[in-house]
């Protein structure tokens, strides 16, 4: 199999926001395993937030994972998003009907959600 191809994510976790950032085939193998217990295993997290920009593909076993670890967010009051997904990702969600039940935003419209209440967005002047 081509390695650009694998699933690769990095989880970056600061204060109780968890960010991953996925890219390659969100496919049915061992990677997704390991994947689905990552996300599982997160702790003192109050969003999480799954980056799908450089996702490839997506397979059944995939959107099983999405789900599976939502289900689990919502149990323990984490709020889920998904974010940037590719056109790709974007299709498979859309044709499965999954985008009613996926919170999906631009990763943009996602930090400003995740402000803190009385936080200001800070401008640069010129």
């Amino acid at each position: 199999m081509n390695r650009h191809m694998e699933l690769r994510y990095q989880v970056e976790c600061q204060h109780d926001v968890a960010v991953v950032r996925c890219s390659g085939r969100l496919v049915r193998g061992t990677a997704l395993d390991e994947f689905r217990r990552r996300l599982e295993q997160l702790e003192h997290v109050r969003v999480l937030v799954v980056d799908l920009s450089e996702v490839e593909q997506l397979d059944a076993g995939g959107l099983g994972v999405l789900l599976l670890v939502r289900r689990g967010a919502r149990q323990h009051s984490v709020q889920m998003k998904l974010v940037n997904p590719s056109p790709f990702v974007l299709r498979v969600l859309e044709a499965t009907h999954l985008t009613s039940v996926f919170e999906i935003s631009s990763l943009e419209e996602a930090l400003c959600i995740l402000q803190a209440p009385g936080d200001r967005p800070h401008f640069a002047v010129a």
